[in-house]
């Protein structure tokens, strides 16, 4: 069977790596090239792992532009398969491949078809998810499931754990996958479309903290959008203040002051009022392009939120 594999970020690398231990390297990889790199912040450069494949190589911006589709009809593709790329994918790309495409979605389908998912997640204060592995169609996440895979999300999960918890998961699944589908036995479960709910695109501006609110609303946003994405921040001097991780104080109680105010130092951070009773104890921060953290001794940006 001729596979030919769709990507860009981490995901597709861990993807890539385990069709590799299988046995399953794919023919052909079609991948951005790295001057797009500031699509995804997520991006991964799969030139070296393609070539340790023996994979032909193919970089493109649009998998629907003319050039792609001829290449797949060339390499006479059975199974495409599309793992961390942001673009839906036409008519022509799906029928370039004989027995069709698979997608991968980092949610329990139906549910969360869409954008950010994982930060979504995290923000909705969701307790499981799934891994998600579904031939595509002319819809959004809305093609037939292959294969899914439950995942726990933890009370303090970030962005970066259920990641790791997603990636791990597309590992497992993806060569059970493609075997079934050599084998002809590859699942087609129909979506219910009358449970589907849609993720909105999220932009680095969302990531922007406002003070007003409680504390535990303020720890969920940095969970959620931090490594690998963009990060929460908010306004300092004038510059963006990314901040990395942060925990609640439990000596909030002790301090007052106005949301956003720096109230205390410590020995390893420093600690924010809120717009309830709480605090925040920030314990990783670095301003926008800069590796060094800063020593905070000011209201921090609440205009800005």
């Amino acid at each position: 069977m001729r596979t030919a594999f769709i990507g860009a970020v981490e995901g597709s690398a861990v993807a890539l790596e385990a069709l590799a231990r299988a046995g399953m390297a794919p023919g052909l990889v079609v991948t951005l090239p790295p001057e797009a790199a500031h699509r995804h912040s997520d991006y991964v450069d799969l030139t070296p792992l393609a070539r340790d494949c023996g994979s032909a190589l193919l970089f493109t911006t649009d998998v629907n532009a003319p050039p792609v589709i001829e290449a797949l009809r060339a390499f006479d593709t059975d199974l495409a398969l599309v793992i961390g790329w942001s673009q839906i994918c036409g008519p022509a790309f799906r029928a370039s491949a004989r027995i069709g495409a698979v997608g991968f979605h980092p949610a329990p389908l139906p549910r969360m078809r869409g954008r950010a998912v994982i930060p979504w997640t995290i923000l909705l204060g969701e307790t499981t998810t799934a891994a998600s592995l579904f031939w595509l169609d002319e819809g959004v996440d809305s093609g037939p499931l292959l294969l899914q895979e439950s995942i726990d999300v933890a009370e303090n999960e970030t962005a970066r754990t259920l990641y790791i918890k997603q990636t791990g998961a597309l590992a497992r699944m993806l060569p059970k996958a493609v075997e079934l589908v050599r084998a002809g036995t590859a699942p087609r479960i129909e979506q219910d479309h009358a449970r589907a709910t849609y993720c909105a695109k999220r932009t680095s501006e969302d990531g922007r903290i406002d003070w007003r609110l409680p504390a535990s609303s303020a720890l969920r946003l940095i969970r959620a959008v931090g490594d690998p994405y963009p990060g929460a921040f908010t306004a300092y001097k004038m510059r963006k203040l990314i901040i990395d991780a942060a925990e609640p104080f439990s000596d909030s109680h002790r301090f007052i002051g106005l949301p956003g105010q720096v109230v205390s130092d410590t020995p390893c951070g420093f600690v924010v009022r809120c717009g309830d009773t709480g605090c925040l104890h920030v314990t990783a921060w670095r301003l926008d392009g800069e590796a060094h953290r800063p020593r905070l001794h000011a209201k921090l940006g609440v205009e800005a939120s």
